[in-house]
């Protein structure tokens, strides 16, 4: 259990654990909010160690899904007009920024960041009576809220990306054993 006096508390990180492309993500620009530091600065030290984030660990937003998400606020505080969309993080990606920031806040950032993550996620697959409740309010309401209902539902399976496995294969080449014959004398 995180302390009273932690940095971050964990409904603010909660808050900006987005659903977007079926994966649970946070910004680049909530991450830097949270680090201290500013956006274009994450970025750009992302982008110094582009081979530590795959596309499953981070993607650049559209400008569609960038709209689409700020559509969804009354209030945007997301600055006005951007050159480029955001970057999105998955848990992995989160996890990896703490190989390329390397502040103490960074640190404690990331603790806390990757604490909110294990809690949605046992809150979410935790809970048969969510999953019922929702089903009846499903049942319950038409579709103008079928696209609520989806995202929830979604939010609710666990991830889906295949495990690697740990260490590397040596390709190695093939030997060849040849057989000498001696010449008749």
């Amino acid at each position: 259990m995180p302390a009273k006096d932690s940095l971050i508390l964990p409904d603010r990180i909660a808050k900006y654990i987005f659903l977007i492309r079926k994966q649970k993500v946070m910004l680049s620009l909530h991450l830097a909010e949270l680090y201290g530091v500013e956006p274009r600065a994450l970025v750009q030290a992302v982008k110094r160690n582009r081979d530590r984030f795959p596309a499953d660990f981070m993607f650049q937003l559209t400008r569609k899904e960038f709209e689409n998400l700020k559509s969804q606020f009354v209030i945007s505080s997301w600055g006005g007009a951007r050159r480029a969309t955001p970057y999105a993080f998955t848990e992995q990606g989160v996890a990896m920024l703490s190989s390329v920031l390397k502040s103490q806040r960074a640190i404690a950032v990331n603790i806390e960041i990757m604490r909110t993550f294990v809690q949605l996620r046992a809150i979410l697959t935790g809970n048969p009576d969510l999953l019922r409740r929702l089903d009846e309010l499903e049942a319950k309401y038409d579709s103008q809220f079928k696209m609520v209902f989806e995202a929830i539902r979604e939010l609710m399976k666990g991830p889906e990306s295949p495990r690697r496995e740990i260490g590397f294969r040596a390709k190695e080449r093939r030997a060849r054993y040849t057989v000498r014959r001696r010449k008749p004398v």
